[in-house]
C-alpha cells in the first residue's frame, strides 16, 4: 500500500495556520508527521509530555566545542509546529525534522563569522563600512556577531521554521521592499500589492491569521506559493546553495519515511517549501547535492523563551508585530467574544494604571470597531480597527496610552517555563537551585528588586546577582538608589533574557557552580587586565559577589602591577574603586585588611612623583587630571586615616606650590586644601595674587582660576578677600587680554548652578565690603503658633512639655 503525503504550508508562529492545521491533522490522523526542524532534535519532543513545558520556548541547539555557535528554534502556543508536535504526543503518532541538522547550520555560522572576520581584516584601515575609521579588534568581533546574528534563508515571512542565531537579528539588515518586488525580503509582498496591501504582514494577517475558518486553507497556499517561487525573487542576504541544501535535506526526510512503510504521512514546513518539496527531484540528485554537507558536533535543549523575543520588533527575521495579539486570537478565533474579551483585556490595563476606562467606553469603542470592520469589508474587526478605536474612545488620542497597551497587550509579557527533566549543564542546575531557594522568579518585563544587606536573603540575592555580573549574565542591572556605597540599602532592575542560557553555557567552562565561575573568570579578566583602575574595579566587583579565592588572586595581581607601575595618576585612578571596599566593608561582613594595605601602599607611590608627573600636560590631559585628582582627593577622604591623609594634603601643598605643574591642577591643588583647612586665608591670599598678578601670562591665571574655582562658587559668595584679588585682577585686564581669556571664564562660572550665578550677580551689584541686605522681617505671632505644638507632637509620637498653651 502505497503512503498517502499531504503538504501543510505554513507561516511560523501564525494562530490562524495553527488552528486549520489542528482540525486537517484531526481529519486525517497521519501516523507520521515531518516537521521543519533539526533533523536528530527529536528527542526534545518527549519532553512535551511533561506539564512544565510551557511555551514560549525556543530549541536551543549549540556547539559542544564552541558554545557560542547556537540556534533557537523559537515556538509559541500558536505556532503550528508546536501544535503538531502537540497532536503527535496526544495521539502518538511518530515525530521526525526534517532539516538539515543543526551542525550544519552552526558549521554555517561558523564560516560566515569566519568569512566576514577575513573580509574586514583585509579591509585597509580608514575604510571599513564607509565610516573613514579603522576599525578595533572589538568593533571587528560586534560586526562579526552581526553577520552570525543576519536571518538565515529561511527567515521569510512565508517561511516555517525559522531559527535564530545566539545574537539577535538586526532589523536593518532586512532588504526594502520596492514597488516591483525586487530585493523584496518578504515574497507575500507581490500578492499583497496585487489585492491592494500595503505589506505582506498585513495581507497574510487578514487572508489567514485571522480568519475564522480555514476550509481549503493549505490548497490555496500551496498554489500560491508556486505561482510566488515561478516569478517572484527571495530578497538579497540570502544564500541560494543553503536553500537548496535545505530543501533536498527535507526532501531527502520524506523519501526515508515512505521508504519506513507509514502510510499517512503530513509534512509540516515553510509555506515558500512546499512547491519545492511536492515537485519532482531525483533521489540521487539529493544525494549528491547533500554528500559535502558540512557538520559540527551539537548539543540540544529547550530553554524558556520570551514574547518580546517572538516580536519583530527585536530583529528576529520570522517575528510577528503582536505576540498578545496572535495569542488572543488562537485562544479566542473566530467566537464572538474575540473583539469583546480584547476590550476588556484593554480595560483591565488601563484601569491598572489608574486610567479612565468606563463601561460605556468599552461598549463605544466596540462599536466603532465594528462599524469600521464593516466599511473596511471585513467580517470581525482586526488588530488595525480594534487599535483605532481605542485610540479614539479609551485613549481620547493620546498616543501614551497606546504605547502601554502595546507593550502589556499587543506584545505582550510572557515567558516560558522548562522543567527540571530538560538536559542543562551544571551551571544551568545550580542557578536554577539557586532561584528556587532564593525566590528568583526569571521574568521577562523589567521588575524592580529592593534589597537588604543586612538581611541574610537579601544579601545573598545581592552576591548571585553580583556573580552573574562578572560572568557577563545581566539578568539584575544595579538602579540609581543601589550605587548609593555606603548605604545598607540595593535597588536592581531584574529582565530575564533567552540569550543568557547562552551565555550560561559558555561560561560553564569555568566551573559548575556559579561561585566557581565567577572566581574562575574574576581571575581570568584579572590576568588580562591592563590598566591599574581595572583592577581595582575588579577588587571591588569580586568584594561584592564575595568570592574570597577571587579577592586574594585579583589583590596579588594588583600589588604586583601596582609595584611596578611608575604613573601617579594610573596609581590614583585606582584608589576609588578601593575606597570603596571601605564602606561596604561593614555591610556584607567583608575583610578589607587586605585592600587597605594595598591602598595605603599605592596612595603612598603615587605621591611620591605627583608634582613631576603634572607638569607640561596640555588641556585635555590636564582636564583628565584633574577628574582624578578630585576623585583621588574623595578616595582618600573614605580611608578615614591620619596618616593617609596627611600624606594626601603633603603632595597637594607640593603641587600647588609648583611653579612647574599645569596651572590648572595647581589651581585645584590649592582650592583641595583650603577646603580641607590645610590652607588658611593668608595662604590662599598669597597664591591669588601669585597667579593673578599683572604679570602672570593671563591664559595661565584663568586656567589656575578655573582649576581654583573647581565649579564651587562659595568661596566667591562668602571670602570677601578672594572676591576683591579676582575682581581685582579681572579690572585690570587689558582690552586683548580679556578677549584671550573670556571664554576660559565664562566656561568655568558656567559650571556653577542657576542659583549661585543668581547670588553672584547680586554680589556683583553691592560695593566691596557691604553686608548683603537684611532679609524682610516677618511678623511671627509666638502664641498662635504655640496653639499647634499640642497636636504636632501627638502626630509625631512626642511627651507633652509643660503648658503649650
Amino acid at each position: 500500500m502505497s503512503a498517502t503525503l499531504s503538504y501543510f504550508g505554513i507561516r511560523h508562529h501564525g494562530p490562524g495556520c495553527a488552528r486549520s492545521l489542528r482540525k486537517a491533522l484531526d481529519a486525517l490522523r497521519p501516523d507520521c508527521l515531518l516537521i521543519e526542524g533539526p533533523a536528530g532534535a527529536e528527542a526534545m519532543v518527549e519532553h512535551l509530555r511533561d506539564a512544565q513545558l510551557q511555551p514560549p520556548v525556543a530549541l536551543l541547539s549549540y556547539g559542544v566545542d564552541d558554545p557560542q555557535l547556537a540556534v533557537f528554534h523559537p515556538y509559541a502556543e500558536f505556532s503550528p509546529e508546536w501544535q503538531a508536535m502537540r497532536w503527535a504526543v496526544e495521539q502518538g503518532a511518530t515525530v521526525r525534522f526534517i532539516d538539515v541538522p543543526a551542525g550544519a547550520s552552526l558549521a554555517w555560522q561558523r564560516a560566515r563569522r569566519e568569512r566576514f572576520a577575513g573580509e574586514a581584516q583585509a579591509q585597509p584601515a580608514g575604510e571599513v563600512a564607509g565610516e573613514g575609521e579603522a576599525q578595533s579588534p572589538q568593533e571587528l568581533a560586534d560586526d562579526a556577531a552581526r553577520i552570525e546574528a543576519a536571518p538565515a534563508a529561511s527567515e521569510t515571512r512565508a517561511e516555517g521554521a525559522a531559527p535564530v542565531s545566539a545574537s539577535e537579528p538586526q532589523a536593518e539588515d532586512a532588504a526594502e521592499p520596492t514597488a516591483d518586488g525586487h530585493g523584496q525580503r518578504d515574497p507575500l509582498d507581490w500578492l499583497a500589492h496585487a489585492a491592494g496591501y500595503a505589506d505582506g504582514e498585513s495581507w497574510w494577517n487578514h487572508m489567514v491569521e485571522e480568519r475564522g475558518d480555514g476550509e481549503g486553507l493549505f490548497e490555496a497556499i500551496a498554489a500560491a506559493m508556486a505561482e510566488l517561487r515561478d516569478h517572484a525573487e527571495l530578497g538579497n542576504g540570502l544564500d541560494p546553495r543553503e536553500e537548496a541544501l535545505r530543501e533536498a535535506h527535507m526532501r531527502s526526510g520524506i523519501r526515508e519515511a515512505v521508504k519506513q512503510g507509514f502510510e499517512r504521512i503530513a509534512v509540516v514546513c515553510g509555506a515558500w517549501h512546499v512547491p519545492a518539496l511536492a515537485g519532482k527531484a531525483t533521489a540521487a540528485a539529493d544525494k549528491a547535492l547533500l554528500k559535502d554537507l558540512p557538520k559540527l558536533k551539537a548539543a540540544a535543549t529547550w530553554v524558556p523563551w520570551t514574547y518580546r523575543h517572538l516580536s519583530s520588533a527585536s530583529g528576529y527575521g520570522a517575528g510577528i508585530d503582536s505576540p498578545g495579539w496572535y495569542e488572543h486570537l488562537w485562544r479566542h478565533g473566530g467566537s464572538q467574544g474575540r473583539t469583546v474579551g480584547w476590550f476588556a483585556r484593554v480595560a483591565r490595563v488601563l484601569r491598572e494604571h489608574a486610567l479612565d476606562c468606563s463601561s460605556a467606553h468599552l461598549i463605544e469603542a466596540a462599536r466603532l470597531a465594528d462599524t469600521l470592520a464593516a466599511l473596511r469589508q471585513r467580517p470581525a474587526p482586526s488588530l488595525v480597527e480594534l487599535n483605532e478605536a481605542t485610540l479614539s474612545i479609551l485613549c481620547n488620542g493620546d498616543d501614551a496610552p497606546m504605547r502601554l497597551i502595546e507593550q502589556a497587550l499587543m506584545i505582550g509579557e510572557r515567558i516560558g517555563s522548562v522543567p527540571e527533566a530538560v538536559p542543562t549543564v551544571p551551571l544551568q542546575r545550580d542557578l536554577e537551585a539557586q532561584r528556587k531557594r532564593l525566590r528568583l522568579k526569571a521574568e521577562a518585563l523589567s521588575k524592580p528588586l529592593e534589597l537588604d544587606l543586612r538581611n541574610d536573603t537579601d544579601l545573598q540575592r545581592s552576591e548571585l546577582l553580583h556573580r552573574l555580573l562578572l560572568l557577563d549574565i545581566g539578568w539584575g542591572r544595579l538602579g540609581g538608589a543601589g550605587r548609593s556605597r555606603g548605604s545598607f540599602r540595593e535597588v536592581w532592575e531584574l529582565a530575564w533574557q533567552p540569550g543568557f542560557e547562552i551565555e550560561l553555557i559558555v561560561a560553564s567552562r569555568y566551573g559548575q557552580t556559579v561561585a566557581q565561575a565567577a572566581t574562575a573568570r574574576a581571575i581570568e579578566s584579572a590576568r588580562q587586565a591592563e590598566r591599574l583602575p581595572d583592577l581595582s574595579r575588579l577588587i571591588d566587583r569580586v568584594l561584592l559577589a564575595n568570592l574570597p579565592d577571587a579577592v586574594q588572586a585579583v589583590a596579588a595581581e594588583l600589588q604586583a602591577r601596582a609595584a611596578v607601575d611608575a604613573d601617579p595618576l594610573s596609581l590614583l585612578a585606582a584608589l576609588p574603586a578601593l575606597a570603596n571596599v571601605q564602606r561596604y566593608g561593614n555591610v556584607r561582613n567583608t575583610d578589607a585588611a587586605q585592600v587597605r594595605h594595598l591602598f595605603d601602599g599605592m596612595l603612598a607611590r603615587a605621591c611620591i612623583g605627583l608634582t613631576i608627573a603634572l607638569g607640561g600636560l596640555d588641556e585635555e590631559a590636564a582636564g583628565d587630571a584633574r577628574e582624578t585628582l578630585l576623585a583621588a582627593d574623595r578616595a582618600v577622604a573614605l580611608r578615614e586615616d591620619e596618616a593617609q591623609t596627611a600624606t594626601w594634603r603633603g603632595a597637594l601643598r607640593q603641587l600647588a606650590l609648583a611653579l612647574s605643574a599645569t596651572p590648572l591642577l595647581r589651581g585645584v591643588a590649592t582650592r583641595l586644601l583650603f577646603d580641607a583647612g590645610a590652607f588658611d586665608g593668608e595662604a590662599v591670599a598669597r597664591e591669588l595674587g601669585l597667579n593673578l598678578s599683572l604679570g602672570a601670562e593671563p591664559l595661565d591665571a584663568a586656567h589656575w582660576l578655573d582649576g581654583f574655582l573647581n565649579r564651587n562658587a562659595a568661596v566667591l559668595l562668602h571670602d570677601d578677600a578672594v572676591w576683591g584679588l579676582i575682581d581685582g585682577w579681572v579690572s585690570n585686564l587689558g582690552h586683548e587680554h580679556f578677549l584671550r581669556v573670556v571664554p576660559l571664564l565664562r566656561r568655568s562660572f558656567a559650571e556653577f548652578e542657576a542659583a549661585d550665578r543668581r547670588d553672584l550677580g547680586q554680589r556683583v551689584k553691592r560695593p566691596l565690603g557691604a553686608a548683603p541686605a537684611a532679609a524682610a522681617r516677618s511678623s511671627w505671632d509666638a502664641a498662635r503658633a504655640a496653639r499647634a505644638l499640642p497636636l504636632l507632637r501627638e502626630l509625631f509620637g512626642l511627651e507633652p512639655v509643660g503648658d503649650a498653651r
